[in-house]
């Protein structure tokens, strides 16, 4: 597509229609990466390309990718509304809020018109004339209460067909343990089994207290009337929905009458909860934590989020309580009566115990954006420390680490581990095993593996494709020097540090090819985040060179010696090293490591007459 100059958007925004619509953000690509509604357009659009100074940060990343937009003229606010929620909903773009769209909200449905009428977990909705409970908060929420509907009214979980299977078989194991009142026996009748379906209704409707209160009545009859099997059945069920109602596992926001929003930004993490309430009890909660901290004002990102939410939902309670305004809640509203069939009153309370139920909606929101986003915090901060003591123009994002194994002069390898964020990206990590190397010689193997690396980068290889902000390389000084001697003759300017070892084998120090320390014992985070890396790299290098000995320990010209195993390889292996020094070595050397018979069989087999 055509990218328009500053000057042409401009212009084009002053084209616009003072009417309600929606407008569209393009990027060079076509992509659209931003979707907003206006009760005038050309007013809203032209914000955007006016002095920057006012905008948020994310406004004005945004606004710098902007390469044309578009537009559709709404003939109402209400409208441009569904026309806003039906785009982002289809386009997902980058610079809106966007709620995590995997999760899922399924549904219960029975159908009471069958003589046996089966629980079970949909995806949607269906006219169908079936009830449908929901939708709850992820397929392991709704299975919980499937689970604990059957468990409690001892309906059966097995495969069999009802009435089909009645009496053909002996029951099965869940009617042995107690979970299942054994439906297949010819002594069950369909008349109770659909009474106690509809028990499992009124658990879902949240109606366990009027359940509880009849099973209660029915065991004081069965118990009058001298039927003190029946009245010690209705007993354990009677326990057992108690139990189910304190735990309050099934109804889980599907049949709440009101909603309390709350919502917390934090330094990385911004929390969106959703309390639902039946009747004054809380029932259950749902909890988004997203990605990234939000820079719009909180009116904005609870208006954007709510809508999210009811629409994807696909359900809605009469009464919904926020933490701010909303300023299109009478839109909202009248949409999601449209939708959904509900008639949904936002508020905002002032004082009270709907105020302090959001009070506990926005705790909810923050200790779960803070248990999320310690670590990520911490991370954050860290790489912030580790950019300053380095002296780098920022945090380093993708740090790339490197360390040479041999073992004599032979499997000599190379590991690259990467960690991009500070967190290891196993997926990119690399192996080099070097090439026409005469011994061991690091700075050489250092030189190749630097080249091999790069020249993919420079070439496009997609797999080493990304480059790094920050090079670590396991040894001192030199190392680094040697890094940034043959970076330089590649044309290319990476900050490389060396990572210097104490007398315990961890990393105190970074050095910089001009030699100058940095120490970071004095600082915990970073003394720990370096030492992980440092051990990371070492691992996976040594992993390597173990898995190439071991595969040389198979295959090598010992195995054609009579007498000479595994253990007797490596015994060798261990003491000379190589091949070739097992071939040079006298007859005394070898009787030194391995008994005299096998000594004398390698000394033979190596200084036979050809």
């Amino acid at each position: 597509m055509t990218e328009l100059t500053s000057r042409e958007l401009k212009e084009k925004v002053l084209s616009l229609p003072l009417s309600p619509g929606v407008y569209l953000m393009q990027d060079k690509t076509g992509t659209i990466i931003y979707v907003g509604k206006a009760k005038k357009l050309k007013n809203r659009v032209s914000q955007y390309f006016q002095d920057s100074a006012s905008h948020s940060p994310k406004t004005r990343m945004m606004v710098s990718k902007i390469a044309d937009f578009d537009y559709i003229v709404a003939r109402s606010e209400f409208e441009a509304l569904v026309l806003e929620c039906s785009l982002i909903k289809r386009h997902q773009p980058k610079y809106n809020i966007l709620l995590k769209d995997d999760k899922g909200y399924p549904y219960i449905r029975v159908d009471l018109r069958e003589a046996y009428p089966v629980f079970t977990m949909v995806g949607k909705r269906s006219d169908d004339g079936a009830r449908y409970f929901g939708p709850y908060g992820g397929r392991f929420v709704t299975q919980q209460a499937l689970d604990a509907i059957r468990l409690t009214l001892k309906l059966p979980s097995c495969s069999r067909k009802f009435p089909r299977d009645v009496g053909k078989e002996r029951p099965c194991l869940n009617y042995q343990i107690g979970n299942c009142d054994g439906w297949c026996q010819k002594n069950m009748t369909a008349e109770e089994y659909h009474r106690r379906v509809e028990q499992g209704v009124l658990m879902l409707e949240g109606r366990d207290k009027e359940l509880a209160a009849s099973l209660k009545e029915q065991m004081e009859a069965a118990s009058e009337r001298m039927d003190f099997e029946a009245a010690a059945a209705y007993r354990d069920r009677f326990r057992a929905v108690e139990a189910l109602s304190r735990k309050q596992l099934v109804c889980s926001g599907a049949s709440a009458d009101t909603d309390v929003v709350g919502y917390f930004s934090g330094d990385a993490k911004t929390g969106f909860a959703v309390l639902h309430f039946v009747r004054g009890n809380l029932v259950d909660k749902d909890v988004e934590v997203l990605d990234r901290n939000l820079d719009e004002t909180g009116e904005d990102t609870v208006s954007t989020l709510v809508k999210q939410y009811y629409l994807a939902r696909g359900v809605a309670p009469k009464n919904v309580y926020l933490p701010c305004a909303m300023e299109d809640s009478g839109l909202f509203s009248q949409l999601l009566q449209q939708e959904l069939g509900t008639q949904v009153r936002f508020s905002v309370p002032k004082r009270g115990d709907h105020l302090r139920l959001v009070e506990l909606a926005v705790e909810n929101a923050r200790e779960e954006a803070e248990r999320v986003s310690t670590e990520a915090e911490r991370v954050s901060k860290t790489l912030e420390m580790l950019g300053t003591a380095l002296n780098l123009s920022a945090p380093p994002k993708r740090i790339e680490a490197y360390d040479i194994s041999n073992l004599g002069d032979t499997d000599i390898v190379a590991s690259m581990t990467v960690f991009v964020d500070g967190k290891p990206l196993k997926k990119d990590y690399k192996h080099f095993k070097l090439r026409d190397m005469t011994g061991a010689d690091d700075y050489g193997s250092m030189r190749q593996v630097m080249e091999r690396r790069f020249t993919r980068m420079l070439s496009g290889d997609e797999g080493f494709a990304q480059r790094p902000d920050l090079l670590l390389i396991d040894g001192g000084v030199t190392h680094a020097r040697t890094v940034l001697s043959q970076l330089s003759a590649m044309g290319l300017s990476i900050p490389t540090f060396g990572m210097v070892k104490d007398d315990r084998h961890r990393t105190r120090a970074l050095v910089s090819p001009d030699g100058a320390e940095i120490g970071i014992q004095a600082t915990p985070a970073l003394f720990s985040f370096v030492g992980r890396i440092q051990e990371e790299t070492h691992r996976f290098a040594i992993t390597y060179q173990r898995k190439l000995r071991s595969g040389r320990l198979r295959r090598s010209s010992l195995d054609a010696i009579p007498g000479v195993g595994d253990v007797r390889k490596r015994q060798l292996l261990k003491a000379f090293k190589t091949i070739r020094n097992i071939r040079t070595a006298t007859l005394e050397e070898l009787n030194k490591v391995v008994p005299k018979n096998t000594a004398e069989s390698v000394y033979a087999h190596y200084h036979a007459k050809t």
